[in-house]
């Protein structure tokens, strides 16, 4: 029985694409600034979600909150205006290019600081708050 050797050829081993893999940890070069297409489509609209409902739309989305806890099962009936400005100041916000360029931005440096350290912002975050 005939034995096939396999090439120690690390290209040919590798499953990532060469510029996912290397850096300090070996989770990718901290300084890469391409996005893929998971980052795009995934990943930086739910920092923009997040990031515009925790700062530029907090008020409209507290007052949505207190309407719907005050209206109860009649909340889609009597908040629709509420919602209406909810709607209102999210859609401005995702279509606003400079708060689409600041999440990107703010995404970026987190993800290159996971790169060169391997800890998560949300971690780093909890290490500051204990």
């Amino acid at each position: 029985m005939k034995t096939e050797t396999r090439s120690s050829n690390i290209d040919e081993d590798f499953v990532l694409a060469k510029n996912l893999g290397g850096g300090p940890l070996g989770l990718g070069d901290p300084d890469d600034r391409s996005l893929r297409k998971a980052e795009r489509e995934i990943m930086i609209p739910q920092k923009m979600k997040a990031t515009a409902k925790s700062g530029r739309c907090s008020g409209v989305v507290r007052e949505f909150g207190e309407c719907a806890k005050e209206k109860g099962l009649m909340m889609p009936f009597l908040c629709r205006d509420k919602a209406r400005d909810l709607e209102k100041c999210l859609t401005e916000a995702y279509t606003d290019p400079a708060f689409i360029k600041a999440c990107t931005d703010q995404y970026l440096e987190e993800r290159s600081e996971f790169r060169r350290t391997g800890v998560k912002a949300k971690e780093q975050k909890k290490d500051i708050v204990l």
